[in-house]
């Protein structure tokens, strides 16, 4: 399974780590919402590899993009006849020994894009992951009514560690162990936000910045995990 791709220029290195895996199929494509530092490339991925399902968040007729690499991405999965369909929360994914649970959007409809989000949990033996896209405090926190948020193993923080997401409220539900927070260097937004990493310093002192660790990854066996950066 892959969980969206970055930018349409960055997505050749995700095409080269994944065929240095020796992966040539994708049984599950999550595209979490339709912004381009999310799914820019995803219409590069879906022609470059044979893929399963296609799956994104249902949208409001009025939020459906018209931009050139969501026309792309459409172009794609038709071209490839790929099974496109939208996230249903509750539904599980069974991944080997893994599985994953689709836990967001609770809502069919909202004011801001980002709280379409597909968020998901990952479990593997001792090992849960949960990935949130960019759902802000309003997404978080109707996960959290939902009951299919609890501690976690690891927290991709949400929205680039902005100060609209990683809520307290949250925060305490997932009490990580490990945090990380997918960032450009210098990035002009000042992601990520220091009441974030405050916030999640409170339950851990492990926590990956992409603009500072470069590419990080996480190995898990269902007991340990091994994390691996690109830079120290």
């Amino acid at each position: 399974m892959l969980i969206d791709c970055g930018e349409s220029e960055k997505t050749d290195s995700v095409v080269h780590y994944l065929r240095d895996q020796g992966i040539s199929r994708l049984d599950y494509v999550i595209a979490t919402h339709p912004h381009s530092d999310h799914m820019g490339g995803m219409y590069k991925i879906i022609n470059e590899f044979r893929i399963g399902e296609v799956i994104i968040p249902h949208l409001d007729d009025d939020d459906i993009p018209t931009t050139r690499f969501f026309e792309k991405f459409l172009d794609a999965c038709e071209d490839k006849e790929c099974g496109l369909t939208e996230a249903e929360i509750g539904r599980k994914i069974q991944l080997g020994e893994a599985s994953l649970e689709l836990i967001a959007p609770v809502s069919e409809e909202y004011e801001n894009l980002n709280n379409y989000s597909v968020g998901t949990v990952i479990s593997h033996g001792r090992n849960s992951f949960i990935l949130t896209g960019d759902a802000e405090t309003l997404a978080e926190a109707e996960m959290l009514e939902s009951g299919r948020v609890n501690r976690t193993t690891v927290y991709k923080a949400g929205h680039h560690g902005s100060s609209t997401s990683s809520s307290k409220k949250f925060i305490d539900a997932i009490a990580p162990d490990y945090a990380v927070i997918s960032c450009g260097e210098g990035n002009s937004y000042g992601h990520p936000s220091d009441a974030v990493i405050k916030r999640i310093s409170g339950y851990t002192d492990k926590i990956y910045r992409t603009d500072l660790c470069g590419s990080v990854v996480f190995v898990s066996d269902g007991a340990e995990l091994e994390v691996r950066t690109e830079r120290n």
